[in-house]
């Protein structure tokens, strides 16, 4: 991720305590001046296995800690973890209600709603309005192809605020064949096609041959 230009990195946790927590270290300590570290659980923990984690790795200065536990856990839950390393989520929440509640209750400091599961561009637009009113940070969530992370560069760039653009730096080839997605980071910065819409004007060669079925619309 940092040959390709990445300043900011995201590692996985929620599979063994004490390793996790020694894996984040390893990784801290390799972080070179202007870089960030993030971590992502999956809803891995209970809040006491979480609250246990997230006291271990305090110093270490993590940007977020996602969805450490149940995304509808109960909100004294969610409290209890606040105040520590920031809490970030919203991937798996959907409709307007929930992320009513989920801004409203103040634990979320990064909230992370993604428009190809719920409320397209429309909806997360919305959602990511409400939460920049609130004090919070907007994020889209994505991992997928080339179009939905195209779709979600424009929408974090039209919402403003401080976010981060989330791209998955495995191989994906529904991702890495696009040109409008490929080979567009520098120090940390996406840059976005200023094409009209997503910059994107139809299926590259290496997509399109995958094709099984196609509907033309008179």
């Amino acid at each position: 991720a940092r040959a390709a230009g990445f300043t900011a990195f995201k590692v996985k946790v929620g599979f063994d305590l004490m390793r996790d927590a020694d894996k984040l270290r390893d990784v801290a300590t390799d972080l070179r001046d202007g870089e960030r570290l993030f971590a992502d659980a999956n809803q891995a923990w209970s809040v006491d296995q979480a609250a246990r984690f997230l006291a271990g790795v305090a110093d270490l200065g993590l940007g977020w800690m996602e969805e450490p536990i149940a995304a509808d856990s109960a909100a004294e839950d969610w409290l209890r973890l606040r105040g520590g390393v920031p809490l970030a989520g919203g991937e798996n929440l959907a409709g307007h209600a929930e992320f009513d509640a989920a801004i409203g209750l103040d634990a979320l400091e990064y909230v992370q709603p993604d428009l190809a599961k719920w409320g397209g561009v429309t909806g997360c637009l919305a959602v990511a309005r409400q939460a920049l009113a609130a004090g919070r940070i907007y994020c889209p969530h994505f991992l997928g192809g080339g179009v939905g992370l195209a779709a979600s560069a424009h929408l974090l760039a039209a919402a403003g605020g401080p976010g981060l653009l989330e791209v998955d730096v495995n191989p994906n080839p529904l991702r890495d064949a696009f040109d409008a997605v490929r080979d567009r980071v520098s120090a940390g910065r996406w840059r976005l096609d200023p094409a009209p819409g997503l910059g994107l004007s139809g299926l590259p060669s290496d997509i399109r041959r995958f094709v099984t079925l196609s509907r033309e619309i008179a």
